[in-house]
């Protein structure tokens, strides 16, 4: 296993003997002491792990992770603390952290912890790029009979049987992708290759070699000729998800290819043509880009030749029940599970705000049937945060609020009284009245 390391540490003689340990697991090296040179490294350098040390000059590692996450987002971290304490770890890995370690009394964990957050980076690189994937999707795999969702199918489909680029605006989490595949399955190119790749994933420099290709001997490491996935894509289509991500440079050179289908490789001399329909999908405003100079015009407007908004969850609330059965039944299949939905669970699903939108729906009701025991998904199957909105929707009291929260830590903790105490910030004595008063010893 090969990678990117990057370690942030003010101590300069434990952040040597690292770098060298891991530098013999044939892992690549950078080094910074504070938070601001691990920032300049990152944005310079193509980083697959950090190993951060929480205390450091100019910052917390804690807080520091939500910060990586926007640089990097596949990028995966590690901290690493002398002194370790519980609200920290369950912060970190709320923030996004792979693990929390303490110096010295978990030494032998930072190699194999090292090697599984890299392998993890590899899966979801490999993941971002997909060629030939998912085409037997079509616009009957998109559920919903909400007015707003049929007027965007129907819009997509008059688009879909021209050669025209299109641009999905959306939410994250609101079907973007499975939009490009199904416009894709009703083009004339249908027969031809379908190739996404995620912008955001890549750094700059790797997602110009990942569309472009390159030439054998173009930079260190090209040691063969490398197709892109523009030529991959020819005849074809290519969906650009999170394009907002592209760097002004790439953007220069995907107008060419949207203008005359020409581009050059990477360490060529000579021009290359394709023909390929070009589907673009971000979730930032656009035009704002463009005012900032964050994107080029001409591509803006060349890209918006089609332009189709995907509704977000909250704009059609009368489908949210009918996505959620789908869910509940396909991992109830996997669960081995025949479940329903209860009358409490299905309101508290309708007033959920679904920031993630049917990603993050999909993600509730896996955990949902997991959680399930009986025939029915009831609302404490359901993440604490929508039960505690439905708590306050229905006017719960103070106590009510009280005795969820705290049930809600005593599961999280597996029953840990101490630990349960230290999460609430409360004593353990205060803990065992609060445990016998609302009767859930």
């Amino acid at each position: 296993m090969t990678g990117n390391i990057l370690i942030i540490d003010d101590e300069e003689q434990l952040r040597k003997l690292l770098g060298r340990i891991i530098g013999l697991e044939g892992f690549n090296v950078e080094e910074a002491g504070t938070i601001k040179q691990g920032t300049e490294l990152l944005k310079r350098k193509d980083i697959d792990v950090v190993l951060c040390d929480v205390k450091l000059p100019d910052g917390n590692g804690v807080e520091f992770i939500k910060d990586l996450k926007k640089l990097k987002p596949v990028a995966e971290i590690i901290l690493l603390t002398a002194y370790g304490n519980i609200p920290d770890g369950v912060q970190a890995i709320k923030n996004g952290a792979f693990d929390y370690i303490t110096k010295g009394n978990e030494n032998d964990r930072i190699i194999p912890l090292l090697h599984q957050a890299a392998e993890k980076v590899n899966i979801k690189k490999r993941s971002a790029v997909k060629i030939n994937e998912g085409t037997e999707i079509s616009f009957s795999s998109i559920i919903g009979k909400s007015p707003i969702i049929q007027e965007t199918i129907i819009l997509a489909k008059k688009i879909a049987v021209t050669d025209a680029s299109v641009l999905l605006l959306g939410e994250t989490g609101t079907g973007k992708e499975i939009f490009a595949k199904s416009i894709h399955r009703e083009s004339k190119r249908k027969l031809n290759p379908f190739v996404a790749i995620n912008c955001s994933t890549f750094s700059k420099e790797l997602l110009e070699g990942e569309l472009f290709g390159h030439k054998a001997g173009a930079y260190t490491g090209a040691i063969k000729d490398k197709a892109g996935l523009i030529e991959l894509a020819d005849n074809g289509t290519l969906f650009l998800d999170e394009i907002g991500e592209m760097g002004m440079d790439i953007q220069a050179k995907l107008l060419r290819v949207l203008e005359n289908g020409e581009f050059i490789k990477l360490g060529d001399i000579k021009t290359s043509k394709v023909d390929v329909r070009i589907i673009a999908a971000t979730n930032v405003d656009l035009k704002q880009y463009v005012e900032n100079g964050r994107f080029r015009e001409d591509l803006y407007y060349r890209l918006n030749t089609f332009m189709i908004a995907l509704p977000s969850l909250r704009e059609r609330t009368e489908d949210i029940k009918e996505i959620a059965v789908y869910f509940i039944e396909k991992f109830g299949r996997r669960e081995g599970k025949m479940l329903k939905l209860s009358d409490e669970a299905v309101n508290a699903l309708n007033t959920h705000y679904w920031k993630g939108n049917i990603r993050e729906l999909r993600n509730v009701i896996e955990r949902a049937v997991i959680l399930a025991d009986e025939e029915f998904i009831r609302l404490s199957d359901l993440p604490s945060e929508i039960q505690m909105h439905d708590t306050i929707n229905n006017n719960y009291s103070l106590a009510e609020v009280e005795k969820m929260h705290i049930r809600k830590m005593f599961n999280y903790t597996q029953k840990n009284k101490t630990r349960t105490a230290q999460l609430l910030g409360i004593g353990v004595a205060t803990l065992y009245r609060k445990l016998d008063e609302y009767g859930l010893k």
